[in-house]
């Protein structure tokens, strides 16, 4: 059970547009490497996670990635608020304009869209922790290239955060795999074991 507050984690207030800065940005909303795929992993992973703390922990990262979901199609949208066509064609963005309009959709830069076969959900609480650490450095990294690509502060000020928040997500992953791998020595439960 979720409680939804009616505002953003991190407030964003982006005054001039740019639809070439939201072409790249969309990734983080359902790219390979985005907020969704995040979600959607940790969301799913909970059920097999052999402790109370590794499940919470899923749980509360799982739905936070659900909040910065929020924020990068904030970030979108108020990039192309009422951009003209002829801004959109100059951005490149006409494709995608084509397909969604200025609607918020899940894909990568170059137009794929989201696809589930870019996360995994494996059911050993090992592995999935160690998924879950890469997925956050690859997010963190992905956050640093928009930040190399982005020149106006208003922009760059809700990406810096959703990057901390890589960081500490991976932090938090690291201590669950420490945990766990405990917990699991302790009941001699090791998947790596079977023969």
């Amino acid at each position: 059970m979720w409680i939804y507050e009616k505002r953003l984690e991190y407030p964003i207030k982006i005054t001039r547009t740019n639809p070439r800065l939201a072409k790249v940005i969309i990734t983080q909303y359902g790219g390979p490497d985005g907020e969704l795929g995040a979600a959607l992993r940790y969301l799913s992973q909970r059920y097999t996670m052999v402790t109370p703390m590794a499940k919470a922990l899923l749980t509360d990262i799982g739905t936070e990635e659900l909040a910065h979901l929020e924020m990068v199609g904030t970030i979108v949208n108020q990039l192309t608020r009422n951009v003209t066509l002829d801004e959109i064609r100059a951005a490149g963005l006409d494709p995608y304009y084509v397909d969604h309009g200025l609607g918020i959709y899940p894909q990568s830069p170059s137009g794929v869209p989201y696809s589930a076969q870019a996360m995994q959900s494996k059911g050993d609480p090992i592995t999935d922790l160690y998924e879950d650490m890469a997925a956050e450095q690859k997010a963190r990294s992905t956050y640093e290239y928009l930040l190399d690509l982005i020149d106006d502060d208003e922009v760059a000020d809700p990406i810096r955060f959703l990057r901390e928040r890589e960081v500490v997500h991976f932090q938090r992953f690291g201590e669950a795999l420490r945990y766990v791998q405990d917990y699991m020595k302790e009941k001699k439960m090791f998947y790596m074991d079977k023969k």
